[in-house]
């Protein structure tokens, strides 16, 4: 099936701003089950694997480090395929492991080319439209998807499904750079399957190396399940972090301000909390921590753990704080980062530079796990509610 450029870009063509959708809405709000493990490798490190997953350091796509699945149907019949859900991107790829037999009936090859780089380490692939099935009954039609051409490098999974802002989708197709694809949020919001262009998640705390629940939801701020209530933060203006899902915010350790108010971003595809490094040393300091050599962790005696003071999110006039046993790695999964079974550490990382570049943190999968977060497209805001994991004393 072939279709001319102009009825092409028509379809896929990515759009500044969305207007609503004159289809009836079919449904307010899709849940999908998601799954959330530790992914490890032998030998790796998993500070440097996790920083590798923003840095052009020539590490593949094996740096999502914390790895959050949903299963995705494509084509009709649908072959099944298991899809990393980052925030940090925005394009839906497929082909890294199960191959993708387009259909005569759903698919379209575009021909056109499409590049992707994750962590300084491409994917490489062509763009098809083709239906993709989020749950039983639910499809998207037409959906732009990329379809790897050459073997991914350490991909334990089939692709990426990114729920990140539609603008980071601009410069994946080489011939045609200044073009973007509309995301999955946009397609459900555009076809009239949610009422609103918003998605939300939902972590449960990883306390040993296997799946974890957790929910992804299109379309409603009310994930079926208890939360409090969701405050929102307008997305920042500051760049680069602006073209994520960034926000501003200042950080606090007990009383002392550790970070005055800067730009970062909000990212389920890495690990840590990551901060500037002169916010680095005063949280250091204030907690007594040593760096280990072998892991690259700041680490903490019993008695400095006992001591340990909340570290507090400044976020649009809300603060989320992380207790004690938030600001550590779970004890269970020691043996995972090079450390020692009794041993403490903290999950706050150093960025290696200092307040100012305009993506000054990255909030990682340890603080999305004590928080319900909400991303809304149309309205540019993030949002974040307490859980019944965010006091947990999982770790």
């Amino acid at each position: 099936m072939m279709l001319s450029a102009a009825s092409l870009w028509t379809l896929l063509a990515w759009s500044i701003s969305i207007t609503g959708s004159a289809v009836e809405v079919r449904n307010s709000r899709i849940i999908l089950p998601m799954t959330s493990r530790l992914h490890f490798s032998n030998g790796a490190n998993p500070v440097q694997r996790d920083d590798a997953h923003w840095q052009d350091t020539g590490v593949a796509l094996e740096n999502f480090h914390t790895v959050s699945c949903v299963l995705v149907g494509v084509g009709s019949p649908a072959t099944f395929y298991r899809l990393i859900v980052d925030t940090g991107s925005a394009n839906t790829w497929i082909g890294a492991l199960t191959p993708y037999n387009p259909t005569d009936t759903t698919a379209v090859n575009t021909s056109m080319g499409m590049k992707i780089t994750y962590g300084g380490n491409p994917f490489t692939g062509i763009l098809f439209t083709d239906t993709v099935n989020l749950a039983d009954g639910l499809t998207i039609e037409q959906m732009a998807i990329g379809v790897a051409t050459s073997k991914t490098r350490g991909m334990a999974y089939d692709g990426i499904l990114g729920i990140g802002p539609g603008v980071l989708t601009i410069g994946s197709i080489p011939s045609a750079p200044l073009k973007g694809l509309y995301t999955v949020t946009e397609r459900l919001f555009k076809q009239g399957s949610i009422s609103q262009p918003l998605v939300s998640l939902y972590f449960v705390p990883s306390t040993a190396n296997t799946d974890n629940s957790g929910r992804l939801v299109f379309g409603e701020e009310d994930p079926g399940f208890d939360i409090g209530n969701i405050a929102y933060t307008s997305t920042t203006d500051m760049k680069p972090a602006s073209s994520y899902w960034g926000i501003n915010q200042r950080i606090t350790y007990g009383s002392t301000e550790i970070s005055t108010l800067t730009a970062g971003m909000v990212d389920c595809g890495c690990t840590f909390i990551w901060i500037a490094s002169d916010a680095y040393d005063k949280y250091k300091t204030a907690t007594g921590a040593h760096l280990n050599p072998w892991n690259r962790m700041l680490s903490i005696t019993l008695e400095q753990y006992d001591a340990l003071q909340p570290l507090n999110f400044h976020i649009g006039g809300q603060t989320y704080s992380l207790s004690r046993n938030a600001q550590i790695w779970p004890r269970s999964l020691n043996s995972k980062i090079r450390g020692t079974v009794n041993g403490i550490y903290l999950v706050v990382q150093n960025l290696n530079k200092p307040t100012g570049s305009g993506n000054d943190f990255r909030l990682g999968y340890v603080f999305l796990q004590r928080f319900y977060s909400v991303f809304n497209t149309r309205e540019s805001r993030v949002g974040f509610a307490t859980t019944t994991y965010t006091d947990a004393t999982t770790n």
